[in-house]
């Protein structure tokens, strides 16, 4: 138990890691740019090997009732609209930029709690949401890579992560459980996307992609799909096995490798201006570790 506690942290990083570079690689070197498919691909993939898992007895799915399942269904929308607007946001913006501007829905979960559910905030959770908050309103007007259709994506993942966090922080406590959720957010998605891949011409347009028989893109492709899943399951074991500081400071720590390891393997101008911002966005994500650990 030990060992698997001590394990937990370095495997989340290492699949935060590899899924966001390699999501980055396809999106952007590979320029394969139809998100209703590539993330229809990384779904279909999460729910077969969630099925699989379960029906070896190495995951828990419980049977819920029709109610629950329709419950979570507005849940399991948002969950669609965030992995969506991420991958267009992701093919366009940089990773340290993306994942700034990904933190910055912390600030949003942060006024609910305080305006909506009237809880007591920290005063340093309350600076690190409106570090994160400045981090993000800042960024567009200094970035010297600036793309409108990027941060205009960027802006609406940013809101459904929001609004998902918030979705999953009801009254009383659900009868779902992570991995219940994330297998009904699977289904879900595999079937809204695949529906929505010929409106959006994704699928006809996916057809002429150039590297389409390329073993490169394929091999990319698999790889997205099982590192996808692999981080979704260091993610549960994670917030199961770790207080709610730990995990805070793993998950700071993850963004911190990824985005510097993004400065070596992709192109990334910067200004002061842009590191400026980028660093009150970890300072911002600092406070929050350091409120998360007091608090508990």
């Amino acid at each position: 138990m030990c060992l698997r506690r001590s394990l937990a942290g370095p495997a989340f990083c290492a699949c935060y890691l590899a899924s966001y570079l390699t999501n980055k690689y396809v999106l952007s070197v590979l320029k394969f740019t139809y998100p209703t498919l590539f993330q229809g691909w990384q779904t279909l993939i999460g729910g077969l090997l969630l099925h699989v898992s379960w029906k070896l007895g190495w995951v828990e799915i419980n049977s819920s009732s029709r109610s629950d399942v329709f419950a979570w269904l507005p849940a399991s929308v948002l969950f669609v609209g965030l992995i969506y607007a991420g991958s267009r946001a992701l093919s366009r913006l940089t990773i340290p930029v993306f994942l700034t501007l990904h933190s910055g829905a912390e600030a949003i979960v942060c006024g609910y709690q305080q305006c909506f559910q009237k809880e007591k905030i920290s005063p340093e959770k309350t600076c690190s949401a409106l570090f994160l908050l400045a981090a993000a309103g800042c960024l567009p007007f200094n970035d010297s890579q600036f793309d409108p259709d990027g941060y205009f994506w960027a802006i609406i993942h940013l809101f459904c992560v929001g609004a998902y966090k918030m979705r999953r922080m009801p009254q009383k406590p659900s009868v779902l459980s992570d991995i219940d959720q994330q297998y009904l957010n699977y289904i879900f998605s595999v079937v809204l996307l695949a529906f929505a891949s010929h409106p959006t011409g994704d699928l006809f347009s996916a057809l002429e992609f150039p590297l389409l028989y390329f073993y490169r893109f394929h091999s990319s492709c698999w790889a997205s799909g099982f590192l996808g899943f692999f981080l979704m399951i260091s993610t549960v074991k994670l917030k199961s096995t770790m207080a709610p500081g730990q995990c805070a400071a793993w998950i700071c720590f993850a963004k911190v490798i990824t985005a510097g390891a993004s400065l070596l393997l992709f192109e990334v101008i910067l200004t002061r201006a842009t590191v400026g911002c980028l660093l009150l966005g970890a300072l911002g994500e600092a406070l929050l570790v350091f409120s998360e650990q007091k608090g508990s």
